[in-house]
């Protein structure tokens, strides 16, 4: 089971992003980059943080940093979340969790005595030369971009 750490290099990739492009990390050079994992689209947690991440996304561009949304979530179901709710930041499809693997986030979880596999909710920072800066783990989705946001401030 991988488990990154700050001061490690992010682990590149590549993936379908909901309006059409394809999204590799290493593109994204000289750039901050918010890479924050999530379960499912639609869902209460999940849409509380994206939109949150929406709302903050002024400040988090202000910071000279971008906002990328991952979850296992296919790039039609991406494309309709998006549209709902107006999110205004890329939403890539991770649908064979390659990506959630190697960013060590695909966790067996427990829910009502049944176990499955999932996302467990995590946001890295990354840096201009692809560094790991920040990690916050098993994220609860209320007031998480505001302090993602806090946190580029106090950096720049």
């Amino acid at each position: 089971m991988v488990r990154l750490n700050e001061g490690e290099r992010a682990p590149d990739f590549e993936l379908p992003a909901d309006e059409g492009s394809r999204v590799r990390l290493a593109d994204l050079e000289g750039s901050r980059v918010v890479l924050f994992f999530y379960p499912k689209d639609d869902t209460p947690g999940c849409t509380t943080e994206a939109c949150e991440f929406r709302d903050a996304l002024p400040k988090i561009s202000e910071a000279k940093a971008v906002v990328l949304g991952i979850s296992p979530d296919p790039v039609e179901s991406h494309q309709k979340f998006r549209l709902k709710y107006d999110l205004n930041f890329p939403l890539l499809a991770d649908e064979e969790q390659e990506v959630a693997k190697a960013y060590g986030v695909w966790k067996e979880k427990s829910m009502f005595g049944r176990k499955f596999w999932g996302v467990e909710r995590t946001t890295f920072l990354i840096d201009g030369r692809g560094t790991i800066r920040k990690i916050w783990r098993r994220v609860r989705p209320k007031g998480h971009a505001e302090e993602v946001a806090k946190v580029l401030h106090q950096e720049r």
